[in-house]
Parts: C-alpha cells; structure tokens; sequence
C-alpha cells in the first residue's frame, strides 16, 4: 500500500473540513484506493487551535519544515487571499511538492505562474475545491468531457447570493434583512462585498470558463454586476411574470468569440436553475456530443469543500504524472479568442414616469430608435402623478440597451430608471 504524507496550511474551515474527512475516511481510502494519506504537517497562525483540531498531529512552525521534509509529497492550501498563499504555493512547487487548494481568487488571478513553477518543479497544481465547493465540476470539464466542444456554462455558483435572492423571493425579505440572516446563518461574512458585489462568482466563471472553452479568459475579461441593486420590488414584479431571479454566471462560445457575464438574471419558473435554493449551487454545461448536464449539490462549506479537497489529493496520489492546462496559459486573452461585450439578451426594464398622456409612446420610440422589440408594457397603479412601468423586451443588444438607459437619464419624461435586469 502506497503511503502519502500531507501537509495542510490554514487548518480553519475548509482545511479543518478536509482533515476531517482524511482522518474518518482513512480506512475507506485504504481499502478502496489503496492509499494510506496522512496528515504529517499543519502550519497555521494559531498554535493552539492546530492542537485543538488536530488531537496533536505534527505542527510545523514554518513553511521552510515543509520543504525540507523530503516526505511530504502533496501540500495543501487552504489559507484564502491571494499573500502569503501564493508565494507559499510558488516555493511548494518548485520544491517538487504537488498542491492542493480551495483558492478561487488566486488561481483566477495568478494561475499561469502557479503553473510555470508547477511544471519547474515537475509537481501537480489541483484546484477542484477553487470552483463551486463539492460539486465536481472541474472534474466533469477536465475528465469527463474531453471529446465534447462545450458551447455554454450557465450556473448559481455563489451560494451567499442564491441564499439571499431565496429569502427574498420565498419569504418577502428585503436584501438588508435576507444579507443579515445569511450573516447569522454563516453563509455571509461580515464583509459580504465578494458575494453580493459578484466577485466571487467572477473568480469562478473565469477559471471554469478557461477549462470549458480551452483558452485562456482571464478574471478582468468577466462582465461583473452584483446583487446590492435588486429590490423586493423586482423579486415580486419577476415572480407575476413568471420568474425567478438568480445571480447567474454565463459563458458561451460561438466560434472565436466568448461571452462571459456575473449578473442577476431572470429565469422562468420551469428552467432546472430556478429550484436551486438557499445555499445550493449548480452548474448547466452543454456539449456537442453529451448535449445538457447540470451539476448540483453544495457549493461551500467545511466538508463539502473539504470533499472536493481530498478528492484532488486522491487523484494527485494516484496520478502517473501531472497534467497541465489544455492551452496557452499566460494570463492573457488567447488570440483569436475575442471577448463579445455587446451580447444578446432579453431585459426587464422598470422605469418611474410621469402618468402623462404621450409619455409612453415617447418612450417606445426612443426604444425602437435603438432597435429595441418590446414584448410586453406592464403600467403599475400611479401616484403623486408618477407611474412605475415595466418593460420585457425581445433579444437584443447590450449595447442597444445601454444606450437607451442613457437616453432616458436625460430625458425629462423619465423620473427615473429603477432597474435593469437579464432575462433568459
């Protein structure tokens, strides 16, 4: 039976997650695997929680113990933020130490220098746990659909946001109460802008987006918008529609031209993203020969996460030799690879007006001066003689909307553009 000596570093949440599991599943990994992983090392911050946590398992006081352990084949990272984790993970691997980590925000923003070391070093960069907690997805993309051209990712891939929108949708929450709730509940921190801001999600979309479409998409190429502007207005004005909204992260290749776009969208009820609730995350693939899969389970949490984490050690221990990323991976747009910024959609468009005769039909004209197609006008009951009304458009062009909403800013038949949002 072959032995695998482990090294964690950040033993909190997601790293404590996976020491728990290596340490229950031992013997199962053993005799299904035949592995024998053990944690040798934990080099953390806090002396007495590694104590407390690991019952007295080997601390190391630096990451200079784990280098010199010639040992330790694999290192964990499980620290989160981009310093000192990356220059930790650097030294790693050029040591010849392969890495395991859940760092979503590193791997978007460094991971073609964490690979050239990985492969100075002859080590294995696995990242399984970066991207939707313990649902496999990298494994599904990188393993599973190698003869697929995959053309669409669509997915809920944050679960602090699907928690939120779920409170507010179900149980009539406003943001600031649904955001306080998930913060009571442990799916929020206390700083929630990388959740509700959408930057976590644009992390994720990057490096999954990467993987699907065999170029490289670095996290600045991701159209970004969070959640903060959603209002129980628009939840409400959805649902009677028939939608659900979601903070959705969407990536399409149509030929040398990807789009790639984090911001809340409209679903109809019946499409399978919309019964993802509370902190649940999925993720919808499509490929020319598989067609659909949707991927779901839980995308955060100590074990979930923790799972994914010792899924990569397995795979990393049983690997004849690592494998690298299927393109140019320098942290720059791949050419020809294009960007396509001004993508089509449909939109949901609320707008305060003053309950005026001739003001809608001046309206309508400014959108269809932009080629816009309306498909449905909804006028809310007015009062102090202003009207809320609604507007679903046909497909159309970002920038056709942008300019629109611009138009109307300076227009005084408009009081003001309340919302904004994509519909599939």
């Amino acid at each position: 039976m072959k032995t695998v000596n482990v090294a964690i570093m950040g033993i909190g949440t997601v790293g404590g997650g996976a020491y728990d599991i290596l340490t229950a599943n031992r013997d199962l990994i053993r005799r299904t695997r035949g592995l024998d992983i053990c944690v040798t090392a934990v080099l953390d911050r806090s002396p007495e929680y590694v104590a407390k946590r690991t019952g007295g398992a080997a601390r190391a006081a630096t990451l200079d113990e784990i280098i010199a352990d010639k040992s330790i084949s694999i290192v964990v990272e499980t620290m989160g933020g981009v310093e000192p984790a990356k220059t930790f993970i650097i030294k790693a691997l050029l040591s010849g130490k392969s890495v395991v980590t859940a760092n979503k925000e590193l791997i978007s923003k460094h991971w073609s220098e964490l690979e050239t070391a990985a492969k100075k070093g002859g080590a294995g960069l696995y990242f399984e746990a970066s991207c939707v907690g313990g649902v496999p997805v990298i494994r599904a993309l990188t393993m599973s659909m190698q003869g697929d051209n995959i053309t669409e990712l669509t997915g809920i891939i944050n679960g602090t946001t699907n928690y939120i929108l779920t409170k507010m949708d179900e149980d009539g929450k406003s943001f600031d109460a649904a955001l306080k709730e998930a913060q009571a509940a442990g799916f929020a921190e206390a700083n929630p802008a990388a959740d509700v801001e959408g930057y976590d999600a644009m992390y994720k979309l990057s490096i999954l987006s990467s993987l699907a479409f065999h170029t490289s998409v670095p996290y600045g190429c991701v159209y970004r918008e969070g959640i903060t502007a959603v209002t129980q207005s628009d939840v409400e004005n959805g649902r009677a529609l028939g939608y659900t909204l979601k903070l959705l992260a969407i990536g399409r290749k149509r030929g040398d031209k990807i789009e790639v776009r984090v911001h809340p969208t409209f679903l109809p009820h019946n499409h399978p993203l919309a019964a993802v609730r509370n902190e649940f995350n999925a993720v919808f693939l499509k490929g020319d020969g598989v067609d659909d899969i949707m991927l779901y389970g839980r995308g955060a949490g100590a074990r979930p996460t923790g799972s994914a984490i010792v899924s990569d050690i397995v795979t990393c221990a049983k690997a004849a030799e690592p494998t690298y990323s299927t393109f140019n991976n320098n942290g720059q747009l791949n050419p020809p690879t294009e960007i396509e910024q001004d993508f089509t959609s449909k939109y949901y468009l609320s707008l305060t007006l003053p309950d005026n005769a001739g003001t809608l039909s001046k309206i309508t004209e400014i959108l269809g001066n932009f080629g816009i197609s309306i498909g449905a006008v909804i006028q809310k009951e007015a009062s102090d003689g202003f009207a809320r009304v609604l507007f679903l458009t046909h497909d159309t062009r970002e920038n056709a909307v942008r300019g629109a909403i611009e138009k109307f800013k300076k227009s005084p038949r408009v009081k003001s553009v309340d919302s904004l949002i994509r519909v599939i």
